[in-house]
């Protein structure tokens, strides 16, 4: 496979994997924003989905009309829900080949019914829930439709790469700016309310219910996400699945790269495994989740490197 056309599927996996985690980030932040309307504050999140200075987040960080249409419909922010469709669009016009026709419909489908600008407008602002619903959906059509309709070759094997290095890094932002809120406020009778925001924004919650019976601690809560190898977003899960696709590339790839990317990426793998983060000491919880991080993006630059071909 060229490299072009790997660098444009993998990047089509990333976009999508992106939008599925923020809009299930977005959507557990708005209904926590009707458990505790005196504290609540968008500007975590528009930090993380947006490119604006503090002072233009200070004028909307209260308001979630304004917030909301920011992160899911702007398109002057290039990480808004609308631009990573409209991208992960433009990558599958360009590898159609490389991709089951079902997948490309499915995101075709997802693009025009984000580009309904008018009519998701009115329903964001009518019913927030309810649209963010319906985006959701959207994106877990398309990953079942690609785990469904696509040959196992090289297109499948970058796409998964792709969704997992993502899926790994959003795990970790999640995760680090979840834990701080709750380090960070006094009021001990919302731990069990914050720690349900941190599950819900991963997918989290029910798997949650069925392993630990419903205690809400912040060890279980932190060992699900970071370490439980059965939990599809945790980030032993998730390196653990970037690891196994990668391996798939072994007999087309050069043996130096191919040696230097399993050695990061089975660095990253084995420091989360072996690395267990203190649930009541922030600084080391945050220390852990920031080097996962910066392992995870020189993962990233390495690929970028060795199997793209970029600089």
């Amino acid at each position: 496979m060229l490299s072009r056309v790997a660098n444009t599927i993998y990047w089509l996996g990333r976009y999508m994997e992106r939008t599925n985690g923020m809009l299930q980030v977005i959507l557990t932040q708005y209904i926590s924003s009707q458990d505790d309307i005196s504290n609540f504050t968008w500007g975590p999140l528009l930090k993380m989905y947006g490119e604006l200075s503090d002072e233009e987040i200070n004028k909307i960080e209260g308001s979630s009309s304004e917030a909301l249409k920011y992160m899911l419909l702007n398109p002057s922010n290039s990480a808004s829900t609308l631009n990573n469709i409209i991208y992960s669009r433009e990558n599958a016009r360009g590898i159609q080949d490389h991709i089951s026709k079902e997948v490309w419909q499915c995101l075709n489908d997802f693009y025009h019914f984000i580009r309904d600008g008018n009519k998701i407008k009115e329903d964001t602002l009518a019913d927030p829930v309810s649209t963010i619903d319906q985006l959701i959906r959207n994106g877990l059509l398309f990953t079942g439709t690609v785990d469904n309709t696509m040959v196992r070759g090289e297109g499948f094997t970058f796409i998964n790469i792709g969704k997992f290095l993502e899926r790994a890094i959003h795990t970790s932002d999640i995760t680090r700016i979840k834990m701080n809120e709750l380090y960070n406020d006094k009021n001990d009778t919302f731990d069990s309310m914050k720690l349900r925001y941190l599950l819900n924004s991963l997918f989290g919650f029910e798997v949650y219910l069925k392993t630990y019976k419903g205690t809400f601690t912040k060890k279980n809560v932190l060992d699900l996400v970071l370490y439980n190898p059965n939990f599809p977003h945790s980030i032993l899960y998730s390196v653990e699945r970037l690891y196994k696709y990668f391996c798939r590339l072994r007999p087309e790839s050069l043996p130096e790269n191919y040696e230097h990317m399993e050695f990061l990426i089975g660095k990253t793998m084995n420091n989360v495994k072996y690395t267990l983060a203190n649930e009541n000491d922030s600084k080391s919880l945050n220390a852990f989740l920031s080097q996962t991080r910066l392992e995870l993006f020189d993962i990233s630059n390495a690929f970028n490197k060795y199997y793209f071909g970029n600089t």
